[in-house]
């Protein structure tokens, strides 16, 4: 038990931080649409997924625009403008008539935009989401040794939101009790960010439902080069989309970027908890004809469970209440990993005198 207590301490105080700044930013990143709808115009207009209105966006944006961007994501039911994104990191917000609200070069003009990169990337792109990954599987690591230690002492459990006193056992006792509460939701957080950063753990996790062979194929795009762009009919494609899924969001369209590129389009079907859908459509730049269609609810279930991985991280299921659970999880991560390095610094320093005095 000693080799536990040892780990453990030691983990929250290396990376309790880091640990602290992700539960942070990604309860801010929940609520992101409620922060940002007062400040952006438009932003509380009502979504229209109107074929019409859907194949005029398209076409004000990728027929003949002096700044054609390489992709449109269409407003949501929560967030009213329509978000098209250029080279880099470059992009713009764009109400559904057409209309420019904002736009930016870089992801430091746009709270919401580092904000993501800060939790999804550390800011350091490819590397960041390798340590992120890691910083996960300690985290799990972190939750199942705290939940040994706790066993110990579980008689003397009791709930506080907030140290009783700031002294090193109160706090270590409020640590303790609050961390086996939201260790079900730090599990669950944990686990999935992983699954999505790291794709060793996905594969590992999932390798018991499907192949990973099979699973990357069936969202990599396929192997069909397009023809030189033409005049695109985008109502046509907006409604052969719908004539399969009559009910689907149309979510996202892309044009190509390189010569032999598709058009894609991403819809959600209404049973799917992806914010945008993984139910994929691919038209030939060249006339608009179909190439090849993917409905995401047939794609194999190891794709399936993998496709649940970002909603149940982001809350972008399950409503409010949802959200507000998710956000007590990220508050609790917060406050844990900031505890962790009190009482493991706190914890030296007693020794440190004690050596002194002898």
């Amino acid at each position: 038990m000693r080799i536990v207590d040892l780990v453990h301490r030691w983990t929250g105080g290396l990376i309790g931080l880091l640990l602290a700044m992700l539960g942070l930013t990604g309860t801010l990143l929940i609520h992101k649409d409620a922060w940002l709808r007062p400040f952006l115009p438009h932003a509380a207009d009502p979504q229209a997924q109107d074929a019409a209105t859907l194949a005029a966006t398209a076409a004000r944006w990728f027929d003949g625009s002096a700044e054609q961007p390489s992709s449109i994501l269409f407003a949501t039911d929560g967030f009213g403008l329509n978000r098209l994104a250029y080279g880099g990191d470059a992009g713009a917000y764009a109400d559904q008539a057409g209309r420019i609200v904002t736009r930016w070069d870089s992801v430091w003009e746009r709270p919401e935009l580092w904000l993501f990169d800060l939790h999804h990337h550390l800011l350091m792109g490819e590397t960041g989401d390798i340590v992120a990954g890691i910083a996960g599987l300690i985290g799990i690591g972190f939750v199942v040794t705290g939940a040994i230690l706790w066993w110990r002492l579980r008689k003397t459990f009791v709930f506080r939101l907030w140290p009783r006193r700031m002294s090193r056992a109160s706090v270590l006792r409020h640590h303790r009790d609050l961390g086996i509460v939201v260790a079900p939701l730090l599990l669950v957080t944990m686990l999935t960010g992983t699954m999505m950063t790291l794709q060793p753990v996905a594969n590992l996790v999932l390798s018991p439902f499907s192949p990973p062979a099979e699973m990357r194929g069936a969202l990599a795009p396929p192997n069909v080069k397009g023809g030189t762009p033409g005049r695109i009919d985008w109502r046509k494609i907006i409604d052969t989309v719908r004539a399969r899924y009559p009910d689907a969001e149309i979510r996202r369209i892309g044009i190509p970027t390189k010569p032999g590129e598709l058009i894609s389009v991403r819809a959600r079907q209404q049973a799917e908890w992806l914010p945008n859908g993984r139910t994929l459509f691919w038209f030939d730049p060249a006339d608009g004809r179909l190439v090849e269609q993917r409905d995401a609810l047939a794609m194999p279930l190891g794709t399936r469970i993998f496709n649940l991985a970002y909603p149940v991280h982001a809350a972008k299921v399950g409503g409010l209440a949802y959200r507000l659970v998710m956000t007590a999880s990220g508050l609790g991560l917060t406050l844990l990993g900031s505890l962790a390095i009190v009482t493991f610094w706190s914890s030296r320093r007693p020794r440190a005198r004690k050596r002194a005095l002898g």
